[in-house]
């Protein structure tokens, strides 16, 4: 893990260099412009999976109704290294679809251009929270708004109903619901091989801190307190540490959550609950299609996060934006997928209707139609989660080492039983300070 983050931190000095020159770190300091040239479109998805099919159906579109060339490349594993890689040679995409807490980062590394949304065709038609996550710190605009998501709890309807227990509506219940799953053989096999919880908490991409930020905004707490330009850390607040000692007692105390999720990764995680070794898992509907094919839809249900001590039921909202990288050959095709990519057209390819290939989760255009392309209505819950109690991480000029150092922390506080969750949210506390001052994000 160490060598890791050694690695993760070299690369990035170089290439925080290789952006003060500049375009240079991503092609000719001049490109030539050649509307016909083919733009490289780079996805984070799994090579060969449904959702790789319908990029590459989203860009075989665009270039049937514009004439302007177009391949997808799908990567997953490693995909911001990889990336960097590109850049540090010169080399990169023309476009990158990505997650909306990855723009900072990439504005700071001069990687993305700016764009002018006003002088995009159907730009309103977009939700204004979609063009939230486009805006950077500066209240620039650094990409399209493609794609949106909330979070909410997936269960395992036939566990719950063999055990005769009610729906969870307080984290009281669902605490008690994660118990009975560990210790009451829900799956009737007679062996101790059950669990609870379904946790992707590695430090990984900052796993632990994207999957524990819904219950911390829940229990009323926070990562930072203020606005934009002038925060102030809170992660070390009573209610954020209520927050963590709930979070930590699922680990250490209750022994709730599936063995080995401290180093599990969403791709390790999914596995686990349509398996039957974990019956609570809090994720996104994109894998509505997938546990229905591989564990049944009549054996799982799907509800919103219930009110937490802060009296709120709070989701992650985030989702993808189309990146006009830096330095293109062919700038004028850039835009225009980005204007296909929005469009209802677009999204609706995008959406693949209720099938695992959805690359739009949530559509940011308003004008879709989301039950015309989707019969599966419960997609609709997500939509309201997202639309009623779903918030963003907070606008800094890179969200990156914050997710990151949040995410070491946790992972720590809950791999380690012995640790002090208040020492541990003092430290990272203090880590924030140091970084909102570095970023000039400081109240």
């Amino acid at each position: 893990m160490i060598g890791r983050r050694a690695s993760a931190l070299a690369m990035t000095v170089a290439l925080t260099t290789i952006a003060a020159g500049g375009l240079a770190a991503c092609g000719d300091d001049s490109p030539k412009t050649d509307a016909k040239a083919q733009l490289q479109i780079w996805v984070r998805k799994l090579p060969g999976s449904s959702s790789e099919k319908t990029d590459q159906q989203l860009a075989a579109a665009f270039t049937a109704k514009t004439g302007v060339p177009t391949k997808v490349t799908a990567l997953f594993d490693d995909f911001e290294t990889k990336l960097q890689q590109a850049a540090a040679q010169k080399k990169l995409p023309d476009i990158v679809i990505n997650d909306t807490d990855r723009l900072g980062g990439l504005v700071k590394q001069g990687l993305v251009r700016e764009i002018d949304r006003n002088t995009l065709p159907g730009q309103g038609e977009l939700t204004p929270a979609s063009w939230q996550a486009a805006t950077g710190a500066d209240g620039k605009v650094y990409g399209v708004p493609f794609s949106a998501q909330s979070f909410a709890l997936f269960i395992r309807k036939d566990w719950r109903e063999k055990l005769n227990l009610p729906l969870p509506k307080t984290w009281a219940d669902l605490d008690a619901l994660a118990k009975a799953f560990t210790t009451r053989d829900p799956d009737g096999d007679g062996k101790a091989d059950t669990y609870g919880y379904v946790i992707p908490a590695s430090t990984k991409r900052g796993y632990t801190s994207w999957y524990f930020s819904s219950f911390l905004w829940s229990a009323g707490g926070d990562f930072l307190t203020g606005r934009t330009g002038a925060f102030s850390p809170a992660i070390n607040s009573p209610q954020s540490l209520a927050a963590a000692e709930e979070f930590k007692k699922q680990f250490c105390t209750d022994k709730t959550v599936v063995p080995g999720s401290v180093t599990a990764e969403t791709t390790q995680a999914h596995p686990l609950f349509e398996t039957g070794k974990g019956g609570i898992y809090f994720t996104g509907p994109y894998n509505m299609a997938r546990f229905d094919k591989n564990l049944g839809k009549d054996k799982y249900e799907v509800i919103a996060l219930p009110p937490g001590p802060g009296g709120k039921s709070v989701s992650l909202a985030e989702g993808e934006n189309v990146y006009l990288m830096a330095g293109s050959a062919n700038p004028d095709g850039q835009t225009k997928f980005a204007e296909y990519a929005m469009s209802v057209e677009g999204q609706t390819i995008g959406m693949a209707g209720d099938t695992d290939g959805n690359v739009v989760r949530l559509p940011v255009n308003a004008k879709v139609d989301m039950a015309s392309v989707r019969k599966d209505t419960r997609w609709q819950l997500f939509a309201d989660i997202y639309k009623n109690g779903a918030r963003y991480v907070p606008v800094v000029p890179d969200w990156t080492p914050f997710r990151q150092s949040s995410a070491d922390t946790l992972n720590a506080m809950v791999a380690d039983c012995s640790s002090n969750p208040k020492a541990a949210l003092d430290k990272l506390a203090q880590t924030f300070d140091q970084e909102l001052t570095k970023q000039g994000a400081k109240a």
